[in-house]
């Protein structure tokens, strides 16, 4: 098969956990796969972020990702003639198949057989978390793009059954293919490599782990009052750590830690390094993860991976994900927040069961595992298209 994974719209340090999904797809496609043949459709600019080391691994130019000339004219156009200037660029690959790994064709329309990454359709549950464009824009781009798709890949058995459900897609046409965890996420006991980044972030005290960008769906405020419940009525002495970019809400949250007056039990540390996230997963006396919606949830995996506990909502794909290996909370409920998290902070000997199954359930997530099942959905589409 001669395969097109198409980055055109990837912007390295802005995507989030669609990122960090495409960047491992392409290391381990490049680890497993020497029968087929691949060429990453993708901007000049950003085609140095993406490291090859298979020789039949090839980039093409596609210099369409915003902001560039070309990203400006083909909008334009878009708009006044509905015409898609990409759509022939596409067109004309000597491909079997392209992947769109973002959830949305782009462009749409094209000859090739396609598959499409769907990650989640949160705009569906709460458009209440999206401005008038970001919702035109999906109201535009996401349906049409699952209709069509010769072939879907879905993150989760949640997404696979909201794609069913809300849009109306054949589940036959839709493959559950989980995502996996970087084999830096893992248990280590070296207390020097610890030490290390206990001092660098003056993490003194026994804390909660919280890895998020401030989105309003990772629900930090609803998280910082279950921390003002605990703090009065248990007298919880720890700290909420929290890691992530800053976002849309994060003023908002910033305002909330002192309106609560929570300054001494609330740490922002921000967005850190990628390789420092699996030390403050060993180091957190248990991660702690309220969002309201997910389509798979990254850091619940790598959490296990670690073996640190997890207090989680019972929503959406996030049980689907962490199976027996957590303590479930109502996410929109401060008190059952408080409380589940209070009886698994206080109790050594849950922790310790739960770092154990953690660490068990951990083993059902590979990337490596990701990447096959990845090429078992080429094989299936090129099959259907030819049938």
């Amino acid at each position: 098969m001669n395969i097109g994974l198409n980055l055109v719209g990837f912007i390295p340090g802005t995507m989030g956990g669609i990122e960090t999904y495409l960047r491992n797809l392409v290391h381990s496609l490049q680890k497993i796969d020497q029968e087929n043949s691949y060429v990453l459709l993708c901007d000049d600019h950003y085609a140095k972020e993406i490291q090859i080391f298979n020789d039949s691994f090839t980039f093409r130019s596609v210099n369409y990702t915003q902001p560039s000339i070309l990203w400006l004219v083909r909008g334009i156009l878009r708009k006044m003639t509905k015409i898609d200037v990409l759509r022939p660029v596409f067109n004309r690959l000597k491909l079997d198949i392209i992947h769109h790994p973002f959830t949305i064709l782009n462009p749409m329309r094209t000859k090739i057989p396609s598959v499409l990454t769907f990650v989640d359709m949160q705009h569906e549950f709460f458009p209440q978390f999206f401005s008038p464009a970001e919702m035109k824009m999906r109201k535009e781009f996401y349906r049409p793009s699952a209709e069509q798709a010769t072939r879907i890949i879905a993150i989760s058995g949640h997404v696979k059954s909201s794609l069913a459900e809300r849009y109306g897609i054949s589940p036959d046409k839709i493959d559950v293919v989980y995502l996996g965890y970087d084999e830096r996420y893992r248990v280590y006991n070296n207390e020097d490599v610890l030490q290390t980044t206990r001092s660098k972030y003056e993490l003194n005290r026994p804390f909660l782990y919280y890895p998020g960008a401030t989105w309003p769906h990772k629900n930090h405020k609803t998280l910082l009052a279950a921390l003002n419940r605990m703090t009065e009525r248990y007298q919880f002495d720890g700290q909420l750590v929290l890691t992530g970019i800053a976002k849309k809400s994060y003023s908002d949250i910033i305002g909330e830690i002192k309106r609560l007056g929570l300054g001494d039990k609330v740490k922002v540390l921000g967005y850190l390094p990628y390789e420092e996230l699996p030390y403050l997963y060993n180091l957190a006396r248990a991660l702690v993860f309220p969002s309201l919606f997910e389509g798979f949830g990254i850091p619940l995996v790598e959490a296990m991976a670690c073996g640190c506990p997890i207090a989680c909502s019972n929503t959406t794909s996030i049980p689907e994900v962490v199976g027996d290996a957590g303590v479930f909370f109502d996410p929109t409920s401060p008190e059952d927040m408080a409380d589940k998290i209070w009886q698994l902070w206080k109790d050594d000997e849950r922790l310790k069961e739960m770092r154990k199954r953690g660490l068990e359930r951990a083993k059902l997530f590979s990337w490596d595992e990701t990447a096959r099942k990845t090429i078992e959905t080429y094989r299936k589409t090129i099959e259907g298209a030819r049938s």
